[in-house]
């Protein structure tokens, strides 16, 4: 009998050289002998961690269906190494590579939560270019934040947090989601403008399932409305929880992101 998902040991992969290097915790569940499913991928948010609700039932669900899952702590989350404010965009991207390309599934269904849908865009953008997009069969996104540095945060500082920024090379926030302030560093919001998404058009080949809360505090409904706009060459699917928070963690929130991976799979 295997562990339960949110307890199972992790295993680490090495990832960067140097004085860039970290440990990458990954908890990769093999798919049932036989099976054809695409491998399910988990890409969390900003601070969110792998043992967090939405990510270990997406795990359980792949068990009970017969699909392989991964996922994952970026650097500096979790029980991963790293320090979280040398935290990037492009550091998180290359770590979602090298943890996928360690695993080495035929196909695969991205699953991302807020920061994490920003990360799935990138990670196909990446793929496609390496000529690998007909591995991606499915894209499920929650809360998607994509270019959050530039279109949610920058447009939003106040003085107080352009000075910090300026003279600390960092502003922190505080957050509903836990006692410590959000630290949003110089760094990641330079190295976000570099990984802008919302720029043209969005080609992801694969159909699109988006998840989005209506009253969500951190992600406005319009961004994901404005995602949709860029995405007019897939068959994108939206559904607006009118009633929906950040999280969309509750059991019927649940129900619709494994919902929307099971049309992933038999589309």
């Amino acid at each position: 009998m295997s562990s339960p998902p949110s307890t199972a040991e992790p295993e680490y992969l090495d990832v960067g050289t140097g004085t860039e290097s970290r440990r990458i915790a990954m908890r990769i569940l093999p798919a049932a002998g036989g099976s054809s499913l695409p491998a399910f991928v988990w890409l969390g948010g900003y601070r969110s961690d792998m043992a967090g609700t939405k990510a270990v039932e997406l795990e359980r669900h792949a068990e009970k269906t017969g699909a392989a899952c991964i996922r994952f702590d970026y650097s500096g989350h979790g029980v991963s190494g790293g320090a979280f404010a040398d935290g990037t965009i492009s550091r998180w991207l290359e770590e979602s590579l090298a943890i996928i390309d360690r695993a080495d599934p035929q196909r695969i269904i991205l699953v991302g939560s807020s920061m994490g849908g920003w990360i799935a865009l990138r990670l196909i953008a990446e793929l496609r270019a390496r000529g690998e997009g007909r591995r991606i069969a499915g894209l499920v996104l929650i809360a998607p934040a994509p270019d959050f540095t530039s279109e949610l945060i920058e447009p939003n500082l106040t003085d107080a947090e352009r000075t910090s920024l300026a003279e600390r090379g960092y502003f922190e926030e505080p957050t509903p989601y836990g006692p410590d302030p959000n630290i949003y560093t110089a760094r990641l919001i330079e190295d976000g403008r570099d990984n802008r998404v919302l720029q043209g058009v969005i080609e992801t080949g694969c159909p699109v399932h988006i998840l989005q809360g209506m009253q969500d505090p951190d992600v406005p409904y319009g961004h994901a409305l404005k995602l949709m706009e860029h995405l007019p060459s897939d068959d994108v699917v939206m559904t607006l929880v009118r009633d929906g928070d950040h999280r969309l963690s509750r059991p019927e929130d649940i129900e619709r992101m494994l919902a929307a991976v099971d049309g992933m799979v038999t589309s």
